[in-house]
C-alpha cells in the first residue's frame, strides 16, 4: 500500500534566513516596513507592483498586499502582526492565497533591525508554518523573491535620499 501524500510534505519547518546591510538608520529601515506609503513601492520580486497595500503595524493588525507580476498576474496575500517593537523588531504571518483565496501557505517572519553607525543590519528569518503542496513552486523562489525585494528596499532607500 502506497503511503499517502500529505499536504505540504517536505516544505512545513523550512526556513530562510537573509542579513542585509542598509545605508539608512534603523527608525527609516523599519519605517519601510510599516508604512504602507513606503511598503507598495518596495515589496516583492523584480518588476512587481502593489496596486493593494494596506498595513496596520500594531500587533494583532492587518496586513493585505496583492503583489501584480510583470505578466499581470495578481498574487494575493494576507497576513497579521504578531509583534511590534519599534524600531527593533517585527514579527507578521504572511499567507498566500491561490486563485479562489484559499490558503497556499502560511509563513511566520521575524525582521530584526539592529543601527550602527547609521547604517541597519536587517536580519529576516521566514519559516513555513503550513503549506498546500500547491504552493510548492512559490516556496521554492521563496529565497530568491526575498533577496529581489530587499535590493529594491535598498533601491528605494537610497532615492529617497536616506543613504
Amino acid at each position: 500500500m502506497a503511503a499517502k501524500n500529505n499536504p505540504g510534505d517536505g516544505l512545513v519547518g523550512r526556513t530562510l534566513v537573509i542579513t542585509r546591510v542598509f545605508d539608512a538608520p534603523r527608525n527609516v529601515v523599519f519605517n519601510a516596513w510599516t508604512d504602507p506609503g513606503h511598503l507598495e513601492q518596495w515589496w516583492g520580486p523584480d518588476g512587481f507592483t502593489n496596486p493593494v497595500c494596506e498595513a496596520e503595524a500594531r500587533p494583532g493588525g492587518a496586513i493585505r498586499i496583492h503583489m501584480r507580476g510583470p505578466d499581470g498576474t495578481v498574487y494575493p496575500m494576507t497576513g497579521v502582526f504578531r509583534e511590534i517593537d519599534e524600531p527593533a523588531r517585527l514579527v507578521f504571518d504572511a499567507n498566500a492565497l491561490d486563485d479562489a483565496g484559499q490558503e497556499l501557505f502560511t509563513i511566520s517572519n521575524v525582521v530584526a533591525f539592529t543601527e550602527q553607525g547609521g547604517r541597519t543590519t536587517l536580519k529576516l528569518e521566514a519559516r513555513v508554518v503550513s503549506a498546500k503542496n500547491e504552493g510548492k513552486h512559490h516556496l521554492d523562489g521563496m529565497e530568491a523573491g526575498w533577496t529581489q525585494s530587499l535590493g529594491r528596499l535598498a533601491s528605494y532607500l537610497k532615492n529617497q535620499g536616506t543613504s
